[in-house]
């Protein structure tokens, strides 16, 4: 099944390594627009924001989720509250059924398990998977009568937002991991249409991963260049501009 694969071939894993989150004496500067010390990476403490970050899972898992997530994705406003958005390249392909379960941990769906419905992926990626447009929305199906908003919440989403004119936090779940992780810093330009971020330790399965500033609004996702990056340190989001903006009208139902 490709999507179980995923992980592998989008943010490569590092081969019988245990992840290490240490601090260096290059990261401990602090911020002063976010939580420091920047470029730090620690396992995201289970609060009502982190809730809003889940794993991506294939359907045939949602009975036995442990060890089985291969991209992650988050929660964002809309009018339908319904919707979460991810990179491209978790979602596109064959049309295999999936399933969202934010805030995991440790084998475990506090805020339940959600099916995936419909999918939303920009011209650029579906014709040719431009790497300028590897970001999706996802629209979920109710879950005993709420919708996915109406449980965890959702952040805004944010095209147009300046590189690197503030810091993010960017939460993801390795695949080797069965808990988030998140790290802050600042986003520098890596082209007129990427973005890139130094952060430790987001190997396979952080693809989706949102970057959130300190407003809670999403301004990046990881994907973009080498479907996220070739080395588990440095990792890319497209830059959201009038493709992204777009689409997430498309998706959210609404201005």
């Amino acid at each position: 099944m490709r999507n179980s694969r995923l992980w592998m071939t989008s943010r490569p894993a590092l081969l019988g390594a245990v992840v290490t989150l240490a601090l260096t004496s290059a990261s401990v500067a602090a911020a002063d627009d976010a939580p420091g010390p920047f470029a730090v990476t620690s396992v995201a403490g289970a609060t009502a924001q982190s809730a809003r970050v889940g794993a991506l899972f294939g359907a045939d898992r949602a009975d036995g989720l442990a060890g089985g997530h291969f991209c992650t994705a988050s929660v964002v406003h809309s009018a339908r509250r319904d919707l979460i958005v991810t990179a491209a390249h978790c979602v596109d392909g064959d049309d295999s059924d999936l399933v969202f379960a934010p805030g995991y941990r440790d084998g475990r769906a506090p805020y339940g398990v959600w099916k995936v419905g419909r999918r939303f992926l920009p011209d650029g990626w579906a014709k040719g998977q431009d790497e300028d447009s590897d970001i999706a929305f996802v629209s979920l199906e109710e879950r005993d009568g709420k919708r996915i908003e109406d449980v965890v919440g959702g952040n805004r989403f944010v095209a147009g937002v300046a590189t690197g004119a503030t810091a993010v936090t960017v939460v993801g779940y390795p695949a080797s991991r069965e808990v988030p992780i998140s790290c802050t810093n600042r986003p520098t330009s890596h082209s007129r249409t990427q973005q890139r971020i130094n952060c430790p330790e987001f190997t396979g399965g952080t693809s989706g991963s949102p970057w959130i500033n300190g407003d809670r609004q999403v301004v990046g996702v990881l994907g973009g260049h080498e479907k996220g990056g070739s080395t588990p340190d440095i990792s890319y989001s497209v830059v959201l501009g009038s493709e992204a903006a777009e689409l997430y009208r498309d998706a959210a139902g609404g201005p």
